[in-house]
């Protein structure tokens, strides 16, 4: 089986904003300021946020849940000197369905961190990552 590797391109605008995505592909603005766009480090937990999302949204109606409404919080708790890299990161998740409860909800998370999504697998070796459930 070969190996996947993923190509992005990323073009500097103006002071530290840059602009980039995959090759031919849509195109996302980060921002080092955090002024115009989020940063890197806010873009490494959206990355999680959308990896465990999608694996998520994807898992529960196969458990016949029907999402009416899902959002999720992440917090990285950064090392306060150089490389400020996330010690531990936190994700609340807050999930509405019909037809949704406690277990099918932990499960399809607990599916996506520990056995589906690659970002928190990319993270994980050095943040732990924990998590909260809200229903309702």
């Amino acid at each position: 089986m070969a190996q996947e590797t993923k190509h992005i391109v990323m073009n500097w605008q103006h002071g530290m904003v840059f602009e980039g995505g995959a090759v031919d592909g849509p195109m996302a603005v980060v921002d080092g300021t955090n002024e115009t766009a989020p940063g890197p480090m806010l873009q490494l937990l959206m990355a999680l946020a959308g990896c465990a999302g999608s694996d998520i949204v994807t898992m529960l109606p196969k458990m016949e849940v029907e999402l009416t409404a899902f959002r999720m919080e992440v917090r990285g708790v950064r090392n306060e000197t150089y490389p400020k890299r996330y010690l531990t990161i936190h994700m609340d998740f807050h999930l509405a369905g019909k037809n949704l409860d406690e277990a099918k909800a932990r499960r399809s998370i607990e599916l996506s961190l520990e056995k589906y999504c690659s970002v928190t697998h990319t993270l994980k070796l050095d943040a732990p990552i924990t998590y909260d459930l809200n229903l309702g």
